[in-house]
C-alpha cells in the first residue's frame, strides 16, 4: 500500500504559478510511473501530467506548456509546477501510480480567481 501526500495549493490569481509537492516513499519513486490528477467542482477525476520511471512525460493537452511534472530523488518528492494558471485550472489536485487512482492522496486545492 502506497501511502501519498500532497502539498502546496493554495489561493492564486490567474496568471500566477504554483509548486505543488507529493512526498513519495522513494523505492515507488525510482519504479513506477507517477501522475498528478486533479477533480475540478462537480466533474470527474482528469489526469494532467505524467512522469514515468525513465523520465519521459505526458500532458493533458490544455496544460501543456504550463505545468511541468519533475522529481527530487534525494528528496523522494514529485513536483508539478504550475505556471500561467487560469480559473479553469480550480480544482483539487492529486498524486497518484499511473493509471490508478486509489492511490492518491488527500489532495491539495488549488483555486484560481481574482
Amino acid at each position: 500500500e502506497v501511502h501519498l501526500v500532497e502539498s502546496g495549493g493554495g489561493p492564486v490569481q490567474p496568471g500566477g504559478s504554483l509548486r505543488l509537492s507529493c512526498a513519495v516513499p522513494g523505492d515507488t519513486l525510482n519504479s513506477k510511473a507517477m501522475s498528478w490528477v486533479r477533480q475540478a467542482p462537480g466533474k470527474g477525476l482528469e489526469a494532467v501530467a505524467t512522469r514515468d520511471s525513465g523520465g519521459a512525460t505526458s500532458y493533458l493537452d490544455s496544460v501543456k506548456g504550463r505545468f511541468f511534472i519533475s522529481r527530487d530523488n534525494a528528496k523522494n518528492t514529485l513536483y508539478l509546477q504550475m505556471n500561467n494558471l487560469k480559473p479553469e485550472d480550480t480544482a483539487v489536485y492529486y498524486c497518484a501510480l499511473e493509471g490508478d487512482a486509489r492511490t492518491k492522496g488527500p489532495g491539495t486545492q488549488v483555486t484560481v480567481s481574482s
